[in-house]
C-alpha cells in the first residue's frame, strides 16, 4: 500500500432497512424516487444512498448532518457493525464485505477502535482496569496492558486518577478515559461517534482540542461523526455533510464555507464565524484573472493571512487593495469588497423565507 492510497474507502455504499430492501433499492434506480416514497410505498427506511468516499492516512474527516441524516449508519459500516445492502468498504485496499467471523474479529480489534457518545464503562472496574479493556479481550499479557493503559491515561492527563472508578469522575473525564481506551489499543483507525455532544460546551471545546493534539501525536485515522457543524470545522481536515442518506458534499472546511453545494449547506454555514478560517488566498482574484494591475505596487498580506490578519492590514493601508504573495510570488489581489463577502459568506436562496 503507497503512502497516496487511502485507509478506509466506501465505494457506492447502500444501506435499506426492511423486508423488501432489495425491491426498494430497484425502485429508486428506475423510478428515481425518494426516501419519503419508498417509506410510504414499500415500508422500507433509506440510511445510506449511494455513497462514496476515502479517508487518507492521518486524516480526521468529520461526517456531520442533522439526526436521521444517516451519518452514524455509515460509520457503522466501517467496521461492519452494519452490513451494507450494496456497495463496498474496503481497509487499506481489502475488501470487508466478505471477511469471516474470525476475520472481522481481528480487524476489529487489531485495526479499529470506537468511541462512542456513551462511554459505557464498566462502573466495578477502575479507570485503569476500563481503558486496558480493549486489551485484555486480545489477551495482552497483563503488566503490558496495564503500562499501555497508564501511558494512554497520561496522555489525556487522568494518570493520577487511574485507580478510581467512574463513579468518581465527571462527563468530561468520563469522555477522556473513553479515548484513552482507544488510544490503548494502539488501533490506526479511530471511529467516534459524536464523542463530545452531550458536554457543556467548554469542556467540549478542550476536549476538541485535545483530541486534535492526540490524533496528531499518535497518527490516528479517524472517522469523526457530529451534528455540529462548528465542532466539525474545529476538529476535521476534512468534511462531509449528509442528508437523508445522501453525501451532498465534501470538502475542506474553508471550502465547505466559502462554496456550498446548495442551500441546505448554505444554511448549516450561514452562522459559522469565519475569522479564523478563512484566508486571503481563498478570497483572492488570481493574477491570471488581473488585467493591467501591477501588483507589485500594492502592500501585501500572505496567502494564509485570515479574515483578522487582513482587516488590519485594510486598516493599516487606508482600505487599499492588497497584493496576495506566497514564498516571494504575488499571486493575486485581495479588496475590501472580497473581505466582506468572506465575512458574510454565502447567502441561501431560501435564508429569508
Amino acid at each position: 500500500m503507497t503512502n497516496n492510497e487511502p485507509i478506509i474507502s466506501c465505494r457506492g455504499v447502500w444501506k435499506v432497512f426492511g423486508p423488501r430492501a432489495a425491491e426498494a433499492l430497484n425502485t429508486i434506480r428506475e423510478e428515481k424516487v425518494d426516501k419519503a416514497e419508498i417509506l410510504r410505498r414499500l415500508e422500507c427506511v433509506v440510511g445510506v444512498a449511494d455513497v462514496s468516499f476515502d479517508v487518507h492516512r492521518g486524516e480526521i474527516f468529520c461526517i456531520m448532518g442533522l439526526s436521521g441524516s444517516g451519518k452514524s449508519t455509515l460509520l457503522r459500516h466501517i467496521n461492519r457493525l452494519i452490513e451494507p445492502s450494496e456497495g463496498t468498504i474496503l481497509i487499506e485496499g481489502k475488501a470487508i464485505n466478505d471477511l469471516a467471523p474470525a476475520q472481522l474479529r481481528a480487524l476489529r480489534a487489531d485495526k479499529i477502535a470506537m468511541v462512542f457518545q456513551s462511554v459505557a464503562l464498566l462502573p466495578y472496574r477502575t479507570v485503569l482496569e476500563n481503558t486496558a479493556l480493549g486489551l485484555e479481550f486480545r489477551k495482552v499479557p497483563k503488566l503490558e496492558r496495564r503500562d499501555a493503559a497508564m501511558r494512554a491515561l497520561e496522555a489525556v492527563q487522568l494518570a493520577e486518577w487511574a485507580h478510581r472508578f467512574p463513579s468518581d469522575l465527571s462527563g468530561g473525564m468520563l469522555q477522556r478515559v473513553g479515548l484513552a481506551r482507544a488510544l490503548a489499543s494502539d488501533s490506526e483507525i479511530l471511529l467516534m461517534d459524536e464523542p463530545f455532544s452531550a458536554l457543556d460546551p467548554l469542556i467540549r471545546r478542550e476536549l476538541q482540542d485535545q483530541f486534535v493534539e492526540l490524533s496528531s501525536r499518535f497518527g490516528k485515522t479517524t472517522v469523526f461523526i457530529t451534528h455540529d457543524l462548528e465542532e466539525a470545522i474545529r476538529v476535521g481536515s476534512r468534511i462531509g455533510i449528509m442528508r437523508d442518506g445522501i453525501m451532498v458534499q465534501i470538502g475542506a472546511p474553508e471550502e465547505i464555507v466559502l462554496n456550498p453545494a446548495d442551500d441546505y449547506v448554505a444554511r448549516f454555514t450561514a452562522g459559522i464565524a469565519k475569522n479564523h478560517l478563512v484566508s486571503a488566498r481563498s478570497l483572492m482574484l488570481p493574477r491570471n484573472k488581473i488585467r493591467g494591475a501591477d501588483l507589485s505596487m500594492l502592500p501585501r498580506t500572505p496567502a494564509s493571512a485570515d479574515i483578522d490578519h487582513l482587516i488590519d492590514c485594510f486598516l493599516a493601508h487606508d482600505g487599499r487593495t492588497l497584493a496576495v504573495e506566497e514564498g516571494g510570488e504575488l499571486l493575486g489581489q485581495v479588496s475590501v469588497a472580497d473581505l466582506l463577502i468572506g465575512i458574510r459568506g454565502p447567502v441561501a436562496t431560501n435564508a429569508r423565507a
